[in-house]
């Protein structure tokens, strides 16, 4: 008769060694998917922050772009210098753990700046 080899219990399974590689992609893993963990009003809440700068950042940039002297390209170099201002008074103001008004401006800004950069590969094309 052929022995077929045991999987350990998932509570007996080996560890993995706590390297730095395995704090990166564990730490990665929490940034990335920690957004959809959570009750239903805080997932609802970072998704509506998401698609709320997606569509001010497409509808923004068309309607102040007649009063901004520069152009078009001035103009998405202001926006997002303005959002990397926000960016930069977060790392000051917040500690390790945001709140989640933090968290809702996070997704409010990575949903404008990727308006805002779709937008600029519509002028190169």
């Amino acid at each position: 008769m052929i022995a077929l080899a045991q999987t350990p219990e998932p509570s007996k399974a080996p560890r993995l060694q706590p390297t730095r590689f395995q704090q990166l992609t564990t730490l990665l893993g929490e940034r990335l998917l920690g957004n959809l963990q959570g009750s239903w009003r805080f997932r609802s809440g970072v998704l509506l922050a998401l698609l709320l700068g997606s569509y001010l950042g497409n509808n923004l940039t068309a309607w102040l772009l007649p009063y901004f002297p520069g152009g078009r390209p001035f103009l998405v170099l202001a926006l997002v210098l303005a959002i990397e201002l926000i960016v930069r008074l977060r790392g000051r103001l917040v500690g390790r753990s945001p709140a989640v008004g933090w968290i809702l401006c996070d997704n409010f800004r990575i949903g404008f700046v990727y308006s805002v950069v779709l937008e600029a590969f519509k002028l190169g094309s």
